[in-house]
């Protein structure tokens, strides 16, 4: 498979993922693969390490890390590779808080068999978005493999900054929870293209508009239940405006995917998605948020385009 760049974030998982650097070594060199491991010092950095591998014609890296670090990996790779090639490899050793698109990959969370994986090579083809974003200050084009939140769901995300225990899957709650108090619900126009090629549009109050690219979010929230990696759509979840105690009744639902037929919930699949708010919304793409101030944003999927190793 040659020579396999490793890119770890030593702040994942709390600050757990760093303690691990020895052990992540000796499991790939006793698997035989040819490594480099680099570890990360701050946000974004994930990114560059991932464009250069690729410029240097490194053919597999590897992100150890939460989906935050796979999702900064995804965007070095396909900064350095042109629109119209396949986009990796991608490997992921999962050892950080949140690893939604690893588990729904199936990729095992110990670390000798998840090297035993990288090592064997085997890979398969998965969709990718592509979105740009635009606020009042900024303008940046991303990628992301799993998931895109816009309005309440990006918020729960900016609240789970501030809770520092529990587990994942407690704190992601715990902060839907206290975000029910402070979250304005606003005015959105969103427009989409349909797998058959209508357009769709709608302009009401939303709680969230969910774009999923995988079934779960936030470790533990199933928001668009019956998403597929591979089938060239994106799942859209749009929620309409609903009262708190609505919303404390719903949220259970969504845990285990029991939403489908929830009136004030709209699931639909698309390939493009268009999206307007003037007062503007924060937006995360797995599990990081990126701007916190949202007016503009477009999407689109990418089919097949990221090749990643299971």
């Amino acid at each position: 498979m040659g020579r396999v760049r490793v890119i770890l974030n030593p702040y994942a998982g709390r600050g757990s993922a760093g303690k691990l650097r020895e052990k992540l070594a000796a499991a790939l060199a006793r698997a035989g693969v040819d490594f480099e491991l680099v570890a990360t010092r701050g946000p974004g950095e994930a990114t560059g390490l991932a464009a250069e591998a690729r410029r240097a014609g490194v053919k597999t890296v590897v992100a150890a890390g939460g989906d935050g670090t796979v999702n900064e990996v995804l965007n070095g790779l396909a900064e350095a590779t042109p629109e119209d090639e396949t986009i990796g490899k991608l490997a992921i050793l999962p050892i950080g808080s949140g690893n939604d698109l690893a588990d729904m990959l199936g990729c095992p969370r110990d670390i000798t068999q998840a090297v035993a994986r990288i090592a064997a090579g085997r890979t398969r083809c998965i969709d990718v978005g592509k979105t740009r974003l635009i606020s009042p200050s900024r303008h940046v084009v991303r990628y992301f493999d799993n998931n895109m939140g816009l309005g309440f769901e990006a918020q729960v995300t900016l609240e789970s900054y501030r809770i520092h225990w529990g587990a994942s899957a407690l704190r992601y709650v715990m902060a839907a929870l206290r975000s029910l108090r402070r979250y304005r619900v606003p005015q959105v126009e969103i427009r989409w293209e349909t797998a058959g090629g209508q357009i769709e549009e709608r302009r009401q109050r939303a709680l969230l508009v969910s774009v999923g690219n995988s079934p779960r979010t936030g470790g533990v929230f199933f928001l668009t239940p019956d998403a597929r990696l591979d089938d060239g759509l994106f799942d859209l979840g749009v929620v309409r405006e609903v009262s708190r105690a609505r919303i404390l009744l719903l949220l259970p639902k969504t845990l285990r995917g029991a939403h489908r037929d929830e009136p004030v919930i709209e699931l639909t699949r698309c390939r493009r998605l268009w999206f307007h708010c003037a007062e503007g919304v924060p937006v995360h793409l797995d599990g990081e948020v990126v701007m916190a101030d949202v007016q503009t944003a477009e999407v689109e999927i990418q089919p097949g385009r990221l090749e990643i190793v299971v």
